[in-house]
């Protein structure tokens, strides 16, 4: 006999992470999968998802697709954007277009009556708007008479090497099942970068590498940051490699003080700011920690090489707004307060460094995200060279056997923004198990 089928749609499909985990779900389980209908806008994402699924046909703009015009199917799939809730953004949530598209996906669901749904969205959603944004889409998949089960899990417990946390919401129909399904106590794999990176490949060859090969053995490299915004041994800086010009062993320490203390929770009370990572204090500040009688001339030249800014702290603005769909959604934002006294801060502009990261081996992955992907480096053939395509997609848990035929740039834009794939598999089988 035939294996049952069955049935899914994937919205915000992006390059099929979702879709692929679970049919790797539904085929384990005994069934044959079946997509249905897919909807994605991005180009690139649409040409990859054609590389591997050349007889589907991709759908645009979901917003515009009438739910009724949608085949009937099992099982919802969507990564629905999540730029409007991401730490790395604005955290605008439901006052950002991107965000109002979970509405899109409630709209289907309620139209389509599927068995159950499977969502993705970054960590930050749990705690945007004190909570209130998650307790708006889980309230209303309730409504729409759902059990609704979230956790947030972390890739590195699922045979992936990167520390990413994302939240997974499930749903199951209420009349197929008494309990929410739970998402807790997954049986934990873990695995180290060195297990999925290739070897032999080209290095780099640019002044910036040169000068950490100058600077540093590769030992020394492996596993380190090269950023301003953090401390310790972990990280090496701008003026470790003196790129803005030529800096003393005094000034270096002076740097090393600054970039930590400016940080101190204590300095906001006295500044009269709410906290914020970061913050410019006075001379008169920074002489309760650093005492040189030449101070004025250090900062003086220091600001002048562009090492430290000299600028107005910052206060903390919230703003009520009403969305799309007429939530009332509360968003923060940090503008220069001119009343309180300029101070000397570290410059710790983001991806500053043509190299953000040398990742060790022995270590996993951080967090990987579209704008900093191609800063990051690893050790081959006694130098340092980026992340292939093949390692990022490992990075994911992509099969070999993935299609990726794209130019790299847009590749690790796509990468960035994807599933993982194991994880999707095991939270698809607690639902595959319920509705079957």
């Amino acid at each position: 006999m035939a294996k049952k089928k069955i049935t899914f749609i994937d919205l915000f499909a992006g390059i099929g992470g979702i879709r692929l985990g679970l049919e790797q779900a539904i085929i384990k389980a005994g069934y044959t999968p079946k997509c249905v209908f897919t909807s994605e806008i991005k180009e690139h994402a649409i040409l990859v998802l054609k590389q591997n699924h050349p007889k589907d046909k991709i759908t645009g703009d979901i917003t515009k697709v009438d739910a009724s015009a949608i085949p009937d199917f099992d099982i919802l799939c969507a990564g629905f954007p999540c730029q409007a809730f991401s730490a790395a953004g604005k955290r605008n949530g439901f006052a950002d277009t991107r965000g109002t598209l979970f509405f899109d996906v409630e709209r289907i669901v309620i139209e389509k009556k599927p068995k159950g749904f499977i969502l993705e969205n970054v960590e930050g959603l749990v705690n945007h708007d004190g909570g209130n944004t998650l307790d708006v889409i889980v309230s209303n998949l309730n409504a729409a008479n759902y059990w609704v089960s979230y956790n947030v899990l972390n890739s590195v417990d699922f045979g992936v090497p990167q520390e990413r946390k994302r939240i997974y919401i499930i749903g199951i129909r209420k009349d197929l099942c008494e309990t929410p399904i739970s998402l807790e106590n997954f049986p934990k794999t873990q695995k180290k970068l060195g297990k999925i990176l290739e070897t032999g490949k080209p290095t780099s060859d640019s002044p910036f590498v040169r000068l950490l090969l100058e600077k540093f053995t590769i030992e020394e490299l492996s596993g380190k940051a090269i950023k301003d915004k953090r401390g310790g041994d972990a990280n090496i800086h701008s003026w470790d490699l003196e790129l803005k010009g030529p800096v003393t062993d005094e000034e270096k320490h002076f740097l090393n003080l600054l970039l930590t203390e400016r940080r101190k929770k204590k300095w906001a009370d006295i500044i009269g700011i709410k906290w914020m990572d970061g913050m410019p204090l006075t001379k008169e500040q920074i002489e309760e920690f650093y005492q040189n009688d030449n101070l004025q001339e250090i900062l003086n030249d220091l600001t002048a090489k562009g090492y430290v800014r000299y600028e107005h702290p910052k206060k903390q603005i919230t703003e009520k707004h009403i969305a799309p769909n007429g939530i009332e959604v509360t968003t923060t934002k940090r503008i220069s307060d001119t009343t309180k006294p300029k101070g000397y801060n570290i410059v710790a502009g983001k991806l500053s460094y043509e190299v953000g990261k040398i990742l060790s081996p022995k270590e996993v992955a951080p967090t990987l995200v579209a704008t900093d992907m191609q800063h990051l480096y690893v050790i081959d053939n006694g130098g340092l060279r980026t992340l292939t395509l093949r390692e990022g997609l490992r990075l994911f848990g992509y099969p070999e056997s993935f299609k990726f035929e794209i130019d790299n740039a847009s590749g690790f834009d796509l990468l960035g923004n994807t599933v993982v794939v194991p994880v999707i598999k095991a939270v698809a089988s607690r639902l595959i198990n319920e509705i079957i």
